[in-house]
């Protein structure tokens, strides 16, 4: 069976993760988080990717980008992957896969869900229960754009500028975001267009996708066919 091909438009945010093989570990030591991090960068300045949010967990890999071009973030993944995978591979004399098969992405509304990605992403320790703020975690892009750590990696996207016209001002804005939990429904908008590598955005937005890539954004209800312009909710698959 052929594999769908995936939502991309170049100048639409993308939603990505990507998981360690039977959601197995996929760093082992802060030098391999390091090492997945430079890769990061060379690629999307490679690719022409702008990165706006990221988190590196154990066992996966969430990353909100925007491609320039539509096979930039494709282009960006295996790039990332293969020189990852060489370098555990190589570290630990291990052989053999380390993804699960290949990444999933979403498109992203900016207006309506860009930040709320964001906050998704950065909060992925939270949830886990890693930590119990999301600024004591390493290995995410919350300093940089909580407090305007500069790493390299981050390129702010238009909806985080509009927060407010003063950078201070702005990370202040944004931090207060996260003095909340997200809402279950929220979370499972996020993760179900994920899953299902569909598009999360309003119903408007949705229609425009659907209009120009000439596909179905929607999801339907399994086992039967389903009318043009009609959203149906889906099974809801669990994304940390």
């Amino acid at each position: 069976m052929a594999r769908k091909p995936r939502f991309t438009l170049p100048g639409v945010p993308q939603h990505v993760i990507q998981r360690g093989n039977n959601r197995e570990p996929c760093f082992f030591a802060s030098e391999d988080f390091r090492f997945y991090l430079d890769c990061l960068k060379e690629a999307f300045e490679k690719y022409h990717c702008a990165v706006h949010a990221y988190v590196l967990m154990t066992n996966h890999v969430h990353l909100l980008v925007t491609p320039q071009t539509e096979a930039a973030v494709g282009n960006l993944m295996q790039s990332i992957g293969r020189r990852y995978v060489r370098y555990v591979n190589h570290t630990y004399r291990r052989s053999g896969t380390l993804w699960e098969g290949r990444y999933k992405a979403s498109l992203v509304e900016s207006e309506t869900y860009l930040l709320a990605c964001q906050r998704y992403i950065e909060l992925n320790p939270v949830r886990a229960g890693m930590v119990a703020i999301p600024g004591d975690y390493r290995w995410s892009s919350y300093a940089g754009n909580a407090f305007g750590k500069a790493d390299g990696y981050l390129t702010p996207h238009p909806e985080f500028l509009r927060l407010d016209a003063d950078p201070e001002q702005r990370r202040h804005v944004y931090r207060e975001l996260f003095r909340h939990h997200m809402e279950n429904d929220l979370l499972h908008t996020i993760r179900e267009a994920l899953n299902q590598e569909l598009v999360l955005g309003s119903e408007r937005f949705k229609d425009k996708i659907e209009a120009t890539l000439k596909r179905r954004a929607r999801p339907g209800l399994p086992g039967r066919p389903r009318d043009e312009g009609v959203g149906e909710e889906a099974a809801n698959y669990e994304v940390y």
